[in-house]
């Protein structure tokens, strides 16, 4: 089955699950319920396994498409006329060479400027000096610390990083993104529990202190985190299809995206970020250990004030397991908490009317597992320092290369009293 086809089988079973949740919800027979329940199960695991395919041959096309132009970079490159001096200067269409290229000729040769041009050489320098502060060396010279990946591979980390871990997505929590890694107080204040009160003609106003704001402060670090050294030969660099550069990135972004998720939902806020899970306060204890149910996700939204509960960033977050107990969950009228999205317009599927974020660095459901958290996630504040980096050091692993990638951040729950948990018995 090709891609087209896996799409609009996509699209087909989207349309069955929905028309199976329909029936489902006008159905009172329980023998009957039972037997659609299994079919709108089966609907969505088949869903689950086209979707998979679907990334999988969406990812193949992608490597098919970069092995193909490189093989055509290739070709030209052996095509009459296509002397050294051509490729440095541009070739018929004026296209100038650029430092990428230079940068993977360079790796795919062994990490030696032998194989490189004077003119190459010129273009690999120059890219090094002129994003030296982006980049990682020792001692600020290319033969102490090596030449770096281009600085085009940061853009691609931080996507990546958005995939693995909703917490770094500023679309999901705040973010405050620093040049320097300074200590950062923040002045907090909560006067929810004050009021005016009323007044009498004739009468001074009261000046006791009681009325006065109290305010506290929290701070924001810079936290340094790596992926250590990954390693690779140059034997590698010359004989993989792949683009080495691509590759790592992915490989890096999603390294990093798993960490700093994973530090930002449960960090222990000691030398560490303080995850929003240790953060958050407690709303709803379940009933069970190893169960939720329907009226305890309810309650929990409400244990939430209601001022919270219109931000624009107002969410649940749980981890895959979790939401496939919750979508099984009904109310009293018989009908399902959760609703589904439109995959094809790109709408996604609410929990009680609510959106909600998979995060696959919460606990599962077991005894004392916090599971659920809900409310203003835009009061959890993500501070990072520039972007990530990434380093090549050559040296120390000749004739190998190592590749590490590097990243500053700290998190804060600025307003405990904004996000809720829900705890396992």
């Amino acid at each position: 089955m090709n891609l087209t086809e896996l799409q609009e089988k996509r699209g087909r079973l989207v349309t069955e699950a929905r028309a199976a949740l329909e029936e489902i919800k006008k159905n009172t027979d329980e023998a009957r319920a039972a037997e659609l329940e299994g079919r709108h199960d089966t609907i969505m695991a088949e869903f689950d396994r086209v979707e998979r395919n679907i990334k999988r041959e969406e990812d193949q096309a992608a490597i098919e498409a970069r092995f193909a132009a490189r093989q055509e970079e290739e070709r030209a490159k052996k095509r009459p006329g296509a002397d050294s001096e051509e490729r440095a200067s541009g070739s018929e269409t004026g296209e100038q060479v650029e430092y990428r290229e230079v940068f993977l000729k360079f790796i795919a040769n062994g990490a030696s400027l032998d194989a490189l041009d004077s003119e190459e050489r010129k273009v690999l320098r120059a890219g090094a000096v002129q994003d030296m502060e982006k980049r990682v060396q020792t001692g600020g010279t290319n033969t102490a610390g090596g030449y770096t990946v281009p600085v085009e591979l940061q853009n691609m980390l931080v996507r990546s990083m958005k995939a693995w871990g909703p917490m770094y997505d500023a679309d999901v929590v705040s973010e405050l993104v620093t040049t320097a890694g300074n200590q950062l107080p923040i002045p907090t204040t909560d006067d929810t529990s004050k009021t005016g009160v009323q007044g009498t003609e004739g009468t001074a106003l009261t000046d006791d202190g009681s009325a006065d704001a109290v305010f506290g402060q929290k701070q924001l670090e810079a936290y340094d985190f790596n992926t250590k050294f990954v390693k690779f030969s140059w034997q590698l660099a010359q004989d993989s299809i792949f683009n080495m550069e691509a590759l790592l990135a992915d490989l890096l972004g999603e390294r990093l995206g798993r960490l700093a998720n994973s530090q930002l939902t449960t960090g222990t806020g000691s030398s560490a970020p303080n995850g929003i899970v240790t953060a958050a306060s407690a709303g709803k204890t379940a009933a069970s250990a190893t169960a939720i149910a329907a009226d305890e996700i309810i309650d929990l939204t409400h244990t939430v004030d209601p001022a919270y509960r219109t931000s624009p960033k107002v969410r649940f977050m749980f981890n895959d397991l979790t939401l496939a107990a919750i979508r099984k969950l009904k109310d009293g009228q018989g009908n399902y908490l959760w609703a589904m999205g439109n995959v094809k317009e790109g709408v996604p599927g609410t929990l009680l009317g609510y959106n909600y974020s998979i995060n696959q660095a919460m606990a599962n459901i077991a005894t004392g597992n916090k599971t659920i958290i809900f409310g203003d996630l835009g009061k959890y504040w993500v501070r990072k320092v520039g972007s990530p980096v990434i380093g090549v050091l050559r040296e120390r692993f000749w004739p190998d290369l190592g590749v590490a990638g590097l990243i500053r951040f700290d998190g804060e729950l600025l307003d405990t009293a904004a996000v809720k948990y829900l705890v396992q018995a």
